[in-house]
């Protein structure tokens, strides 16, 4: 079974304010006053129209980020901690990338797990950028990526989709 998802992650409030500046995007409520922006094409595509250079960027080694997008994940994280997160898994292996953006940069990562490397004792990159935003581990969950609900869908496009 595979997974993968592109996202921004954050507080409900801090995600609605960007989604309200770039078109296509839809903020999607997650468990402990936290949500996400599922980064589909259409939201990229609309990022590089609105106002983004059409170069993609190497921010933070997310090779899908349009030109400009790091000075907006700048911009944004004034108001509050930002994650962008991305996952790709297919039979229990798979990468992750993480990186959060606050006052204007970024203050953890990118961190990465390639494929067949374990998990840190830390944590997954994309738990480590979770609690770095407030996301703690619930009773009975493994992970703040479990607690969050991160696994509610199996892809961008389900988070997208999501109601």
């Amino acid at each position: 079974m595979s997974y993968e998802l592109q996202a921004l992650i954050g507080t409900f409030e801090l995600l609605a304010v960007a989604a309200a500046e770039t078109s296509a995007a839809r903020v999607v409520p997650l468990a402990q006053g936290l949500a996400l922006i599922p980064v589909t094409p259409a939201v990229l595509s609309a990022l590089q129209t609105d106002g983004g250079s059409t170069k993609p960027a190497e921010a933070a080694g997310f090779g899908w980020h349009p030109g400009g997008f790091e000075l907006r994940l700048a911009a944004w994280s004034k108001a509050g901690p930002i994650a962008c997160i991305e996952a790709e898994y297919f039979g229990g292996s798979g990468t992750q990338r993480a990186a959060v953006w606050e006052n204007g940069r970024i203050v953890l990562g990118p961190l990465t797990k390639g494929e067949f490397e374990p998990f840190p004792p830390e944590g997954s990159p994309i738990s480590r950028a979770l609690r770095r935003i407030g996301a703690r581990t619930e009773a009975g969950r493994v992970d703040e990526f479990a607690s969050v609900g991160l696994s509610a869908h199996r892809g961008t496009s389900g988070w997208a989709a999501a109601d």
